[in-house]
């Protein structure tokens, strides 16, 4: 592996995901999340899929042999600075995988990184509910979990994972698996704001840190709307260390292809950049609320966000 230097050089983040051929989701997403960071995506390909900006009719997951044959070409060449996985396709890719992670953090022939930050996005289902593996998705995920830095789960995916209903109880059975920092997302919950919630080491002081850090390490356009100019609402963490920490944005009309693979790439190119884990997660959902606020239409149906 060599090593780059200067001014324009980029860190690399390594992506385990899906090809979505509409252009919305996936490794396209994640690419051009992950670039709008600073950072540069190396794009591992696990499986294909058939789909649209709505729907997907059907899943072909990439042999483990190759996912793996993909990862060692990059992985001995480029230097990787984080590690991002949406969709693995099959039960063996995720095994591969995890087998993967492993080898890089500890491999001797480089500097080991036992903290390399891996973000895991638990796709279990598109947002119609249509299936993206063809094996059991939960069970699927289980060798992955303890080597996850940030899982992302929304809400009904952190009930599947968890088998528990209420957001600190999914959190802390989440965390019981191995998973350091669990972002629990509210984009499927009613009312007008969406509440995504971090819990994780380090939420009881990362208010304090947050005021501390500047945010010119990745600036977004201010378009002026809504409660979110200036940044989110953070709700009051009460009288003790607060176990969690909660953001509020406004909820935005309309449904969007992609905003998962979004927030997760999003919060890897920030890793990556090697910022705090409370400055990425607070930068990356800056990120994603201008990005669909600023979705575009290529069909009828749900919006690309506009990374």
């Amino acid at each position: 592996m060599n090593g780059v230097g200067g001014v324009d050089a980029r860190p690399c983040v390594l992506v385990f995901a899906g090809l979505d051929p509409s252009g919305g989701a996936g490794l396209t997403a994640d690419a051009q999340a992950i670039s709008r960071q600073g950072a540069h995506a190396l794009t591992v390909c696990t499986a294909l899929t058939v789909q649209d900006n709505d729907r997907v009719y059907g899943v072909q997951p990439v042999e483990a042999e190759l996912v793996l044959r993909q990862a060692q070409a990059l992985a001995g060449k480029m230097a990787i600075s984080a590690i991002k996985i949406g969709i693995t396709g099959s039960a063996a890719n995720a095994q591969a995988i995890a087998e993967f992670i492993v080898w890089l953090r500890a491999r001797g022939d480089a500097m080991p990184r036992p903290e390399l930050p891996v973000v895991l996005d638990p796709v279990l289902a598109s947002g119609h509910g249509d299936l993206l593996s063809r094996d059991d998705a939960v069970q699927a995920l289980a060798p992955l979990l303890p080597l996850t830095t940030v899982l992302t789960p929304n809400g009904p995916e952190a009930q599947a994972l968890s088998d528990a209903t209420q957001p600190d109880a999914q959190a802390q059975a989440l965390r019981a698996r191995g998973c350091r920092h669990v972002l629990i997302t509210g984009g499927h919950g009613d009312g007008d704001d969406i509440i995504n919630r971090w819990y994780g080491p380090g939420v009881a002081d990362a208010s304090s840190r947050l005021a501390s850090v500047s945010a010119g390490a990745v600036r977004f356009p201010d378009s002026g709307a809504g409660g979110a100019t200036g940044g989110p609402t953070v709700l009051a963490p009460g009288h003790v260390a607060p176990q969690h920490r909660t953001w509020r944005w406004p909820r935005i009309d309309g449904a969007f292809h992609g905003s998962g693979c979004t927030l997760a790439s999003a919060i890897a190119g920030q890793l990556a950049l090697g910022l705090p884990t409370a400055v990425a997660l607070e930068h990356a959902q800056h990120y994603v609320y201008h990005a669909l606020r600023e979705a575009y239409a290529i069909a009828p149906g749900q919006r690309i966000p506009l990374r």
